[in-house]
This record gives C-alpha cells, structure tokens and sequence, in this order.
C-alpha cells in the first residue's frame, strides 16, 4: 500500500508586507518627530550693539545669567532672585570652576536690576563677564 506524502510547502516571508510595514514605521516617525531647535524658557530681546563681535566657541560649559525684568532672573534656567544670586554663583563656581558665564540681559531689563546683578557677580568674585547683544541692523 502505497502512503500518498503530501509535499510540505517550504514556509516562506513575504517581504513586499515588511517593507510596507517599515514604510509607513518611518512616515510615523518623521511625522512625530519636530525638526525644531530647543527653544530658551525666556524669550529675552537682546539690545543691538554696532561694536559687537562673535566670541570664539570654547570647550568650557557655558552657563547663562538672563534678566528679562526686575522679578525674572534665571542662572542656567533656574528661577533665582537677586538676593539669593551670589550664593548659587558660588555653588555654581564650585561645582564647575572652568565654566564660563554669560550674562543677558533683555533691553527693557530695568538698569538698577543689571546693577544688582553685576554686584551679586562681584561679590561671588566673578569678573569680566561677557554679555550677549545681537548686532546692530544695517540702515537702509
């Protein structure tokens, strides 16, 4: 008696499914992906300055002060009020004492605050610290 063997179908992938699969994987994450750079917590309008001049890129951490008004101060985007500045200054200089520090201040900052934290700075021993303005435009 003759046992009829049925041949087995050698299973096989059909690859044209994955490659939709991974097509429509790739659209989804271009998608939900945003192609934006990060965006600072405090939008600051830097005063224009015909003298300014691009500082050279250092391997030192940058660290920034902005004064965006009298009650708005943030050390490395931390909330800090000017009473408190010197002490988190310190901290800052012990932790990382190679960094450098920047400081901006918006041009409706009042100038008795950029004052107050100037002072905070000295009293922390920082000097010469280089702050941040945008070129001056061109006249038409």
């Amino acid at each position: 008696m003759r046992f009829y063997h049925k041949k087995r179908r050698i299973p096989s992938i059909t690859i044209v499914s994955l490659i939709d699969i991974l097509a429509i994987l790739l659209i989804f994450f271009i998608v939900t992906t945003t192609f934006r750079k990060n965006l600072p917590q405090l939008q600051i309008n830097l005063p224009e300055s015909k003298t300014a001049t691009p500082s050279a890129a250092s391997a030192k951490k940058n660290i920034i002060l902005q004064i965006k008004s009298a009650e708005v101060i943030t050390l490395d985007t931390k909330p800090v009020t000017a009473a408190l500045l010197p002490e988190a200054l310190r901290a800052i200089q012990k932790e990382n004492p190679n960094c450098n520090i920047t400081m901006q201040a918006d041009k409706e900052a009042p100038f008795g605050t950029v004052v107050t934290v100037l002072d905070a700075l000295q009293i922390a021993g920082i000097k010469n610290i280089p702050t941040m303005m945008k070129p001056a435009t061109p006249a038409p």
